[in-house]
């Protein structure tokens, strides 16, 4: 079972989020809070796999929180849900520790997709601030692609595929590699870049230009 934690401060929201999340067979809601210190201190008591915050919270908004979230128990991954189209959020969430953002719009299922993409390590971020954000990296930033000798070709496919959303599971079949193969690429890509998480690594790429917006869906 997928644990979940909710906090949003509608209460109706979470209530009726939470329903939704438990005809899912493969989650169950642990905890919800209602603004963004709680959501901290109730995800250091449960150590859920996900935390659903809202990205607006009384006390300590959702991209904080997260942050917060992520230091206190690193297993937990982070998804927000925001009433905002904007690429700036976008961008703060992915610097937080963040492994998905969407709007609050999306539909069951594809939230019950993303809980579990994001369960797994993967990166899942709503399409529209995305091409916000992706244009506005194409600028100044995405105009330099060096940098990229610290990883062997084999990475850098691998890395590609990553940002161009596939999974591990997707970059083996597209590789003709073990997802476990595309699992070691992975911690390799980890440790060369200094990230921490798949999300830094893709934000790593996207900044240095490795990636361009012809090559990302």
């Amino acid at each position: 079972m997928i644990a979940v934690l909710l906090a949003d401060d509608h209460a109706l929201f979470r209530q009726g989020l939470r329903h939704l999340i438990e005809e899912e067979p493969d989650m169950e809601v642990v905890a919800e809070a209602e603004d963004g210190l709680q959501a901290v201190q109730l995800a250091t008591q449960h150590t859920p796999a996900v935390a659903i915050l809202d990205i607006s919270m009384p006390h300590l908004d959702g991209i904080e929180a997260g942050r917060r979230i992520v230091a206190a128990s690193p297993s937990t991954r982070i998804l927000l849900l925001s009433a905002y189209d904007s690429s700036d959020y976008v961008r703060r969430a992915l610097h937080s520790g963040a492994s998905g953002y969407l709007l609050k719009k999306v539909d069951m299922t594809t939230l019950a997709g993303s809980i579990r993409l994001v369960s797994s390590g993967e990166l899942v971020i709503d399409a529209a601030p995305t091409g916000k954000l992706l244009q506005l990296l194409t600028g100044q930033e995405m105009r330099s692609r060096t940098g990229a000798g610290k990883l062997n070709p084999r990475e850098m496919e691998v890395l590609r595929l990553v940002c161009a959303g596939k999974t591990n599971r997707g970059v083996g079949t597209e590789l003709s590699i073990s997802e476990r193969t595309v699992q070691a690429h992975m911690l390799n890509i980890f440790k060369k870049l200094e990230v921490s998480s798949r999300t830094m690594a893709v934000l790593h790429a996207l900044r240095q230009g490795w990636v361009a917006l012809d090559d990302l869906p």
